[in-house]
């Protein structure tokens, strides 16, 4: 068994500055990281609200910038899966490539995308069905699509789908939007955005590929479906907590309970950026989340030694 000082899981923008500001103060740090290196933001066709790029950045550029930096400062990284986290003599992290020990844990895992669990979901994913506007968008040129949520993910992801698709149908539970007043003035402005408001998908249509959706009013509870090629979900997040539902305090929303520091209810383990509770889910505040826990795990360990 391999051991550090600190292990970071979590390749986002929290983790990736938690991991060089540990490394950066000469501990000895290990960042494992399931998927992509740089979490949601990658995703992201353009940031245009993290101080010091004026003009903007792409959401890969930037994850790439931070984690060139982190490996700068001596940061190392696996691709792995966490699977447990358990309190022995230190920290026995185990995962997909091995087990690991460190004397801190600092939890950068955020959110994944909430699912709308209705038939044909599962079935059509990648077959019409998405959870990305930037990934998928280009494939649904001058074809009908839908977007089903409300808030600020919703409206840039039918924003972004207007580039390419058709028209936009936007689904709505409800009668008004949840987004930013920005986003909802660009939206409501965008005439291939359709809006289909006090509605919510009952089912995705189709066989080999996604060719409409059944919906229902909620209000008159009325059902009619809707020709599309594809369907794009933006209903929200979820925090990806419960393989540390052991070892630390969540809150009834799974996310996990912090104070100012970054400690959690488990001493030597440190939470930050979405996976939080009251995270405002902004990549300014994920970093200030994880150079905050950094600084908390350096001060844990020179204090227990």
């Amino acid at each position: 068994m391999v051991r550090y000082e600190v292990v970071v899981i979590g390749g986002g923008p929290a983790g990736l500055t938690a991991g060089m500001y540990t490394s950066r103060a000469g501990l000895k740090t290990l960042l494992l990281e399931r998927g992509i290196f740089g979490g949601q933001i990658v995703n992201a066709r353009r940031v245009e609200n993290y101080p010091g790029f004026p003009e903007g950045i792409s959401g890969l550029e930037l994850a790439t910038l931070m984690q060139k930096q982190a490996a700068k400062y001596g940061l190392e990284t696996a691709s792995a899966e966490v699977l447990a986290v358990k309190p022995e003599d230190v920290y026995l992290v185990t995962t997909s490539e091995g087990d690991f020990g460190t004397g801190a844990v600092i939890i950068a895992v955020g959110s994944e995308h909430r699912k709308l669990d209705v038939p044909g979901e599962d079935r059509l994913l990648g077959l019409g069905v998405s959870y990305c506007a930037t990934c998928d968008g280009f494939f649904f040129r001058d074809q009908d699509v839908a977007v089903v949520g409300g808030g600020d993910t919703a409206m840039t992801d039918a924003l972004e789908l207007s580039q390419y698709a058709s028209n936009v149908y936007v689904i709505h539970r409800r009668n008004q939007l949840r987004a930013s007043q920005v986003l909802q003035q660009q939206a409501l402005a965008q005439p291939k955005l359709k809006f289909v408001w006090d509605t919510v998908v009952v089912e995705i249509l189709g066989e080999s590929r996604v060719t409409g959706l059944k919906l229902r009013n909620v209000k008159t509870g009325k059902s009619f479906s809707l020709p599309v090629a594809g369907v794009f979900v933006a209903v929200g997040l979820k925090p990806n907590s419960q393989r540390f539902a052991d070892i630390v305090k969540l809150d009834d929303t799974g996310h996990i309970i912090t104070d100012e520091f970054m400690a959690t209810s488990a001493p030597g383990v440190f939470a930050c950026g979405d996976i939080r509770r009251n995270s405002v889910r902004q990549i300014a505040s994920a970093v200030g989340d994880g150079a905050t826990a950094a600084l908390s795990a350096f001060r844990y360990l020179r204090e227990r030694n």
